[in-house]
């Protein structure tokens, strides 16, 4: 990776360890705005006045979001009403952005070498498994370094 990309998925993973944990966040059966706005003892009136909504449109907003149809800018009104901040991220599957990153350039990095090696044996000038384990694993750092756009094919 060039040094700039480099420093650029560095930042992004520094800003989304905060969210590591996110998984273990479940979210409520029916919806977050419904389950704060109920712990709070709030009524439907009383946010739709914050928001000047009616009651029927808090309502909805409500059964949107338990269906994962409402919108971020709806969110983001709703919690600026009830004081609090809506906090949005995506969040890699598994460990950082960079290891995403190199998963993927090991993928196809294996993926052109063993198809490669595939044509070379038919013409009998295949390699052996251990060079070829170091074609992918110089192959995939190349990828990754280079940042190719094939490495999301």
């Amino acid at each position: 990776m060039r040094n700039k990309k480099k420093l650029l998925i560095e930042q992004l993973d520094q800003k989304l360890a905060h969210f590591k944990d996110a998984e273990m966040v479940l979210v409520p059966q029916k919806g977050w705005v419904h389950t704060i706005r109920t712990s709070l003892n709030m009524t439907r009136s009383q946010l739709a006045n914050k928001l000047d909504l009616t009651k029927g449109a808090v309502q909805k907003i409500e059964e949107r979001e338990a269906t994962g149809q409402i919108t971020l800018n709806s969110l983001k009104n709703v919690a600026n009403a009830m004081d609090l901040k809506l906090v949005y991220a995506l969040v890699p599957k598994n460990g950082t952005v960079d290891d995403l990153i190199q998963i993927k350039a090991e993928k196809l990095a294996q993926k052109i070498v063993l198809r490669t090696n595939q044509n070379m044996k038919l013409e009998d000038q295949g390699i052996g498994d251990e060079k070829i384990a170091q074609t992918i694993k110089e192959l995939a750092n190349e990828i990754k370094r280079e940042m190719k756009k094939s490495l999301w094919d």
